[in-house]
């Protein structure tokens, strides 16, 4: 029996996919929908988040956006260019997408600066309190875990959620108007990027997954898999919780006064 997956049918759509990964997508998916329905989302579309939660929400994110580069660098570490199709995948797609990454920290700067939370409080300001878990998770994973665990916990599930999120917000008329209008254009481009740019990132990424696994891993592999991206939709919960709940962390001043 060949083992070997090579995506034959369309790439966004699941039935393109081994049973196996069908079904692991379909178990995650409660712990997907939690992220996705999360109150923070329709607070800021409807231009509704207070100022102390969009602050938590742009520096307690930050971490993880401004790695995002490392982990991918580290997943790039582990590949062997001819060792097998998914390490020659994964190998060309991860170094034509970390440079990209960078790009999008600036403007994130730039998203925050237009929502009102200054570029030097995004990076020097404190993270509130608890939401460092999806950092610390995407640090782990991508500088530990196997190549494909690394790739399922942050390109296929964060990326994926937040492009899905991303397109909520940025489709929000409502949103786009609370912004200043000198800077709007700008401070939309990092939302505008991730809901188009990752509509078929999450599934490139699955892709690779697929091709370093093959169509029939053992089931204890794809268990792991799974929990590799459910760990990560719950970190993104939880951050998210922290950025509307009372946990916030020290503000600039707050820190100079201390």
């Amino acid at each position: 029996m060949n083992n070997r997956f090579e995506l034959t049918g369309p790439l966004t759509e699941l039935s393109s996919y081994p049973q196996w990964a069908q079904d692991m997508v379909g178990a995650c998916e409660g712990s997907k929908q939690e992220v996705l329905r999360h109150e923070l989302w329709a607070l800021m579309c409807e231009a509704r988040l207070s100022l102390a939660s969009t602050r938590n929400f742009m520096v307690g994110i930050w971490p993880v956006i401004e790695r995002f580069p490392g982990y991918m660098a580290h997943s790039l570490l582990k590949t062997q260019y001819g060792r097998s199709p998914g390490d020659n995948l994964a190998r060309r797609w991860l170094v034509r997408n970390i440079r990209v990454e960078q790009n999008h920290a600036d403007h994130w700067l730039k998203w925050a600066e237009g929502a009102g939370v200054p570029r030097e409080e995004v990076l020097r300001g404190s993270a509130p309190m608890g939401s460092q878990a999806l950092a610390q998770w995407c640090e782990e994973i991508s500088s530990r875990g196997s190549l494909a665990a690394s790739i399922a916990a942050t390109n296929y599930a964060v990326e994926g959620a937040t492009g899905e999120w991303s397109q909520l917000v940025y489709d929000s008329p409502t949103y786009a108007q609370s912004l200043p209008a000198e800077t709007r254009t700008q401070s939309l481009r990092w939302l505008q990027l991730h809901a188009a740019y990752d509509d078929t990132h999450p599934w490139e990424a699955l892709e690779i997954v697929c091709t370093l696994v093959g169509n029939s891993p053992a089931v204890d592999e794809v268990e792991h898999l799974a929990e590799c991206i459910r760990r990560s939709y719950t970190g993104m919960r939880v951050l998210a919780d922290r950025c509307v709940g009372e946990p916030r962390g020290l503000g600039l001043a707050e820190i100079a006064a201390a």
